[in-house]
């Protein structure tokens, strides 16, 4: 079968390629998955450039996400309730960039039927992320400003459709003008222009700090890390928590241990992938249900972009990392 394949670690338009894989048989209670489109997410071009969360053994096929339909299943309740159906495949080895995939059965969630190809390739990493951080870890109160940065992407957009809905308020920190704009016409409560490569760190905190009428912020987070991540935490209130969910950037995080003492303010890490291994199948089955009703109404619908044959793929990451880009890359197998 035909696969983006990488056999070191470097720039994702280097070092991927087209090739031939060997496909293998599902083990006991998997099944075999005929994808249908994948997106590109960071976590996949960390992963190629081996700065995740995870290195995988080289050569390695890159994709956590996406669709396909279940062609076979080896034994098992589930499996055989799945053959034949379209699932969300979640991937936590990588491999999703391919004709096919193997995985555990209880990786792959039946979509309905009505779901669009583009949303059911997004179905989980994004919306999931979104509703878990703010709303059953952070728990974001009514009225509540919510700090995040890289506010543009698309979980920063759906995370001010979602605040909008549930009644939290977003201050979006964005390094561009045009996309302060652009946010504020998609129904942000306010928007902050910060670049740590050209402002000073001090500007975050006075521009928050008039953002919210001298309040400060009790909920932020943020998937950059380095010099913006720096400047969020004086901004933070008492008992103020920042959650961390990425690392676009290779820079450390430094701060005056200073401003944790003085306003008990927390800094927390958050993987959805481990927050996922902690719930029993009960609250996964309600989590699904929920992003379902979501991303039906639109409120955590993906913004999609180009899409790609799985034979352009250098073409695509390369895409998915331009500048100012507007919606989420897709790879299509068929």
């Amino acid at each position: 079968m035909r696969a983006a394949v990488f056999s070191e670690f470097g720039e994702p338009a280097r070092v991927l390629s087209i090739g031939e894989v060997e496909p293998r048989r599902p083990g006991r209670g998997e099944v075999r998955i005929r994808m249908l489109a994948s997106p590109i997410n960071p976590s996949d071009l960390m992963t190629v450039r081996g700065v995740y969360g995870q290195r995988p053994k080289l050569p390695a096929v890159p994709g956590y996400e996406g669709v396909g339909i279940v062609e076979e299943s080896n034994g098992g309740l589930l499996g055989r309730f799945l053959k034949g159906k379209r699932v969300a495949v979640l991937n936590k080895s990588g491999g999703n960039w391919s004709e096919q995939v193997v995985i555990p059965a209880k990786q792959a969630i039946p979509l309905p039927a009505d779901l669009p190809l583009e949303q059911a390739a997004s179905f989980f990493v994004n919306p999931a992320t979104a509703w878990v951080m703010t709303r059953e870890v952070l728990r974001v109160p009514n009225d509540e400003w919510l700090l995040q940065t890289a506010a543009g992407s698309a979980l920063g957009r759906m995370i001010i459709r979602l605040g909008r809905k549930e009644g939290f308020r977003t201050l979006n920190v964005v390094r561009r003008a045009e996309q302060a704009d652009e946010l504020k016409r998609l129904g942000a409560d306010a928007t902050i222009v910060f670049d740590p490569a050209h402002h000073p760190q001090e500007l975050l905190r006075q521009l928050v700090t008039e953002a919210t009428a001298g309040q400060g912020v009790r909920y932020a987070i943020d998937p950059v890390g380095g010099a913006t991540a720096s400047a969020i935490i004086p901004c933070l209130r008492d008992d103020g928590r920042l959650l961390f969910f990425g690392s676009l950037s290779d820079d450390p995080v430094v701060f005056a241990q200073r401003h944790l003492m003085s306003t008990g303010a927390r800094l927390e890490g958050f993987w959805l992938s481990r927050y996922m291994n902690t719930l029993g199948l009960v609250r996964k089955l309600r989590l699904v249900s929920k992003l379902k009703s979501l991303i039906r109404s639109g409120v955590l619908a993906t913004d999609t972009g180009e899409a790609f044959p799985l034979e352009q793929v250098t073409s695509a990451v390369a895409a998915a990392e331009q500048a100012g880009r507007s919606g989420k890359v897709l790879l299509r197998m068929t």
